[in-house]
């Protein structure tokens, strides 16, 4: 779980391909911090897991189906990423839930800049528009923000203010480019509820859900 407040940006130093894969190694300070084997990493909102830590980065592997539905496919060395840790219990939740599980890609329409803003507006694949409604929120590369408006069917627009523009890589973004993109987690819940209700689909009940343990597992 993660909360889409970037913690710094990394540059990727090196992009190997391997066993269908790629081994993406990436540089990062804030983000060693406390970070072990086999912990996540959000990389460009991106859940993947470390496999292997050094002094200036680490090493993080993403499969073929991760590259297929993200925009980590495209990506090479010496291009920046969004770098997030995991949640930990006990920290103040400043953006909002985020699993890190990339529900489409969507493509920069424009870029404007305002006086003390910049408006970005992208398209939003079919999952996500679904779950998209005027001030909720939503996850582009890994960044918490607040949707300003749907101006057409599989569109949005975001604003982003000067701190986000300046610690994320925003500013790198130019007309045409992909960009990883999550639904927020309550509309998926809801959409979801709505499907199976609307289908006549039975849902799972809590007596049939919960888990049971005994005196001698507890």
């Amino acid at each position: 779980m993660f909360t889409g407040i970037i913690e710094e940006t990394g540059t990727i130093i090196s992009a190997l391909s391997r066993e269908g894969g790629i081994d993406f190694t990436i540089s990062g300070q804030v983000t060693l911090d406390g970070l072990s084997i086999g912990d996540s990493i959000a990389v460009d909102g991106v859940c993947l897991t470390a496999v292997a830590i050094e002094p200036a980065g680490f090493t993080a592997h993403a499969v073929g189906t991760t590259l297929e539905r993200t925009t980590l496919g495209n990506r090479t060395a010496g291009q920046r990423v969004n770098l997030e840790r995991a949640l930990a219990l006990g920290e103040r939740l400043g953006g909002h839930m985020v699993l890190g599980h990339v529900d489409g890609v969507g493509r920069v329409i424009s870029i404007t800049r305002r006086d003390d803003h910049v408006l970005i507006e992208f398209t939003l694949p079919e999952s996500v528009d679904e779950v998209s409604i005027p001030l909720g929120s939503i996850t582009v590369n890994g960044i918490s923000l607040t949707i300003n408006d749907l101006p057409a069917r599989g569109r949005a627009r975001v604003s982003i203010i000067p701190h986000t523009w300046e610690v994320t890589t925003m500013s790198d973004l130019e007309v045409g480019s992909s960009v990883n993109l999550e639904g927020d987690l309550l509309g998926k819940f809801i959409r979801q509820l709505m499907d199976r209700r609307s289908t006549g689909a039975p849902s799972t009940t809590p007596e049939s859900s919960s888990v049971h343990v005994s005196p001698s597992e507890g």
